[in-house]
C-alpha cells in the first residue's frame, strides 16, 4: 500500500513540477504560529504567538511592498486559534505557491519531580545561551530530532474532534508521520531550497545558524505547495528575545525573509 502512495505521489510530483514551470510565482500564505490558548514558547517578557504575529505582519508588508503582483495572506492577523488543518487549507484553497509558518525556538524545558512530601511539582530548566535560527521542511521522520515535532505538533490535541479532521493523525504515533512523508515528497526539493535561502540569508545578517532540518510537522504535512517552518531565534535565550522583540531586530528578520523569497521567486520562474 504504501508503494502505491509512492508511485502516486512520483507521479503527482511530475505534473505538479509541470504546472509549476508555467504558473507566475503571485501568492504567498504567511502562518503566524500557535495564537489565542495555545501561546506556544514562552520568554522571560513574552509570549511565541505575539511574536510571530508581529513578525508576520511586517512581512505581508514587506513582500507585497518590493515584489510587485505577489499577494500575501495570513492564516490569522489577530490573537485567535486556527486549526492546523485549516492554516493549510487556506493555502491550497487559494492556490498559494509558498506556505511559510513563523516560530520562536525554546531550548527551555519542563518535567515533573516528586518532592520528598510525595507531591509532584514541575521543574523548569533554562538554557539562555542556546541560539540560533533553523528551518524545517517535511520529510522524513528522524528519531533523534523529534522533540520540536512532538511540541508543535501538541497543539493538535487541544482541538476538538482532532481525530476526524486529522484523520486519525496521533502526534505521540511515529509510523502515522510516514504517511505524511509521502504526500510531501512532490514539493520536497522546493520547500528545502527556500528554506536553504532563509538560512543563508539569516547567516548573512550575522545570526548563528542550526541549519536546515527534515520534519514531519502537522502543520506543512498537507500543503500543496513548497512549506516551510522558519524558527526566527530563541525565546528562551533573552537577548534574541529582546533582538525579536525589537523593531530593529524584527526589521532584520523581515528583510532577511523578504530576500529569501525574491530569490525562491526568481529560481522557479526560471
Amino acid at each position: 500500500m504504501l508503494f502505491a502512495h509512492a508511485n502516486t505521489s512520483n507521479l503527482k510530483a511530475k505534473e505538479a513540477e509541470s504546472e509549476a514551470s508555467i504558473k507566475p510565482f503571485s501568492l504567498v500564505v504567511i502562518d503566524p504560529g500557535h495564537g489565542g490558548d495555545k501561546p506556544g514558547a514562552r520568554g522571560r517578557s513574552s509570549a511565541e504567538k505575539d511574536v510571530v504575529l508581529q513578525v508576520s505582519k511586517k512581512l505581508k508588508e514587506s513582500i507585497e511592498k518590493e515584489m510587485p503582483g505577489v499577494k500575501v495572506m495570513l492564516t490569522r492577523d489577530r490573537d485567535i486559534d486556527v486549526p492546523f488543518y485549516e492554516r493549510t487549507a487556506l493555502a491550497n484553497n487559494n492556490h498559494a505557491d509558498l506556505f511559510i509558518s513563523i516560530h520562536c525556538n525554546s531550548a527551555d524545558s519542563e518535567r515533573r519531580v516528586k518532592g520528598r512530601n510525595g507531591k509532584y511539582s514541575t521543574q523548569l530548566t533554562r538554557r539562555p545561551h542556546v541560539r540560533g535560527t533553523e528551518t524545517f521542511v517535511c520529510g522524513y521522520n528522524r528519531l533523534a530530532q523529534q522533540d520540536v515535532a512532538i511540541r508543535e505538533n501538541a497543539d493538535i490535541l487541544l482541538e476538538d474532534n482532532y481525530k476526524e479532521n486529522y484523520n486519525g493523525f496521533d502526534p505521540n504515533d511515529p509510523s502515522t508521520y510516514i504517511v505524511f512523508s509521502l504526500m510531501k515528497r512532490k514539493y520536497r526539493d522546493q520547500s528545502i531550497k527556500v528554506a536553504t535561502m532563509m538560512q543563508e540569508e539569516y547567516v548573512q545578517a550575522g545570526r548563528a545558524n542550526r541549519g536546515v532540518q527534515e520534519l514531519s510537522l502537522a502543520v506543512l504535512a498537507t500543503a500543496g505547495m513548497p512549506a516551510v517552518l522558519t524558527e526566527i531565534g530563541f525565546i528562551s535565550s533573552p537577548d534574541e528575545e529582546n533582538f525579536m522583540l525589537s523593531d530593529a531586530g524584527q526589521t532584520e528578520i523581515v528583510g532577511n525573509l523578504t530576500t529569501a523569497i525574491k530569490r525562491f521567486k526568481a529560481s522557479v520562474e526560471r
